[in-house]
């Protein structure tokens, strides 16, 4: 089967503290959304690759192609007013059959071990996410109390998420519902089984100036550049 990512990439820079989309935002001197291009395409240079954007943000990427001079194959589609709908939009692009990952733009840092494992095992079982245990102690708050959960019963959700085409594509025909806050809940709801597979500890999702000194170290410590 083809295989494919859609990198969704609709954020602001908001809990950065900054105008710039954090997407575009620079690590190593290029913006974040090349880096998690270039993961994938380290991973299988033959994966076929679609971005997904807000519809004012697209010259301005283009533009940021043209001066850092780069050259990674890929589609661009509009994002819509929530992640569903900009899935949705990244979906209309994908030929079938196929392996479908769906990987948030401002992940640069998944491994390619993680990228094997989430297709290896979605071709295998229909559909695969990554995950990490909790490694804190977790509470949860109630109306006038708090009270711990065993957090051996706790994963924490990453991305990609990786689907057959035909599971994930009639999945995303539900009507919207409030709680589909990844892709493995609306395939969830539309009635299959979900797989989990061992994630990366790297694999943060920048949001926050933090995470940016984060990602400065990763790539420090050895994480790929982006090929000029």
């Amino acid at each position: 089967m083809i295989k494919y990512a859609v990198i969704v990439a609709g954020g602001s820079g908001t809990r950065m503290g900054s105008d710039i989309p954090k997407q575009f935002l620079e690590i190593n001197n290029c913006p974040v959304l090349m880096h998690t291009l270039q993961t994938f395409y380290n991973f299988d240079a033959n994966m076929r690759l679609i971005v997904v954007l807000p519809a004012d943000q697209i010259d301005y990427w283009n533009e940021l192609c043209h001066v850092h001079n780069f050259k990674i194959p890929h589609q661009i589609t509009n994002g819509g007013s929530t992640r569903f709908e900009s899935v949705k939009n990244g979906l209309s692009l994908v030929e079938t059959p196929a392996l479908i990952g769906i990987h948030d733009g401002v992940r640069p840092f998944v491994s390619a071990d993680s990228l094997k494992r989430c297709y290896h095992h979605a071709d295998a079982l229909g559909n695969a996410i990554p995950v990490l245990d909790a490694y804190e102690s977790i509470r949860q708050v109630m109306e006038d109390c708090s009270v711990a959960l065993d957090r051996s019963s706790i994963k924490l959700v990453q991305t990609p998420q990786v689907f057959h085409s035909d599971i994930l594509l009639p999945a995303y025909e539900q009507v919207y519902d409030p709680l589909f806050t990844d892709d493995a809940s609306v395939v969830e709801k539309y009635g299959k089984t979900i797989h989990l597979v061992a994630g990366n500890r790297e694999n943060i999702k920048i949001t926050t100036p933090f995470d940016l000194i984060l990602a400065e170290a990763f790539i420090k410590a050895g994480f790929k550049k982006v090929s000029k």
